[in-house]
């Protein structure tokens, strides 16, 4: 798996909080825009966050590449609406040299791998021979299991970005989506460190745990030892 943030609005924090300085007074957001110094952002979007005033967040949009997912997390991470997708078509591209994605939980039991590889293959096998018969690519499709890898490019301003990572950074979400979602605030927290300053899952964000999970190794490590839990989960291809 690799993400790669691909573009983003220039001055992103800048642009944010010109709309929200924008909202509260009579000078064009333009003047704001060159005029706030970076205390003066700072400031501006810790208090608009502070207070929910989320919309001015809309105007600054981050896009990124998904290498090396199964289509079983690409189908999660469609799920968010307010976001723009391209994903690699299965109907145009022909994947017959196929690198499927294999969970470690799988991986790391012998007879578990050797019943997944089986299957793979045969998935695999009747892919190509479907193809080589003359059928097309978008019928031949049908035979691959969510395992099959795929490519994505995703666009999402920083609001939804900051839901996505409230309910796809908790240890309750599944390992692949999750480790994308993590790999994503570390790159926008690169570019855009206030407005993602507390970016992360419920606990982190708004320091509450909707699952009620307060066992959880993210929830006891955030408040009994004021650090964050590790990854768990993970994959590898085949």
């Amino acid at each position: 798996m690799k993400v790669t943030l691909l573009s983003h609005t220039p001055d992103p924090e800048r642009v944010a909080a010109a709309a929200a300085r924008q909202c509260y007074s009579k000078f064009s957001a333009a003047k704001a825009y060159s005029g706030l110094s970076q205390d003066d952002i700072g400031r501006l979007l810790r208090k608009i966050i502070a207070s929910g005033h989320l919309s001015v967040l809309e105007h600054a949009s981050f896009t990124f590449v998904i290498d090396g997912i199964s289509r079983a997390c690409s189908h999660q991470l469609v799920r968010h609406r307010i976001a723009s997708y391209s994903q690699q078509s299965q109907r145009y591209v022909k994947l017959d040299e196929l690198e499927f994605i294999v969970p470690d939980s799988i991986a790391k039991d012998a007879e578990a791998q050797r019943i997944f590889s089986k299957g793979l293959e045969m998935c695999r096998e009747a892919y190509r021979s479907l193809l080589a018969k003359g059928i097309p690519a978008e019928d031949a499709r049908y035979i691959l299991p969510q395992a099959s890898p795929t490519k994505i490019v995703v666009t999402m301003n920083a609001r939804s970005l900051l839901n996505f990572f409230e309910l796809r950074c908790c240890l309750s979400a599944q390992w692949e989506i999750r480790r994308v979602a993590e790999d994503m605030l570390a790159l926008v927290k690169g570019v855009a460190p206030t407005i993602f300053e507390n970016a992360g899952p419920f606990c982190v964000s708004k320091r509450i745990c909707p699952e009620k999970k307060y066992d959880c190794p993210k929830w006891v490590e955030l408040y009994k030892k004021g650090s964050r839990a590790g990854e768990t989960g993970g994959s590898k291809s085949i």
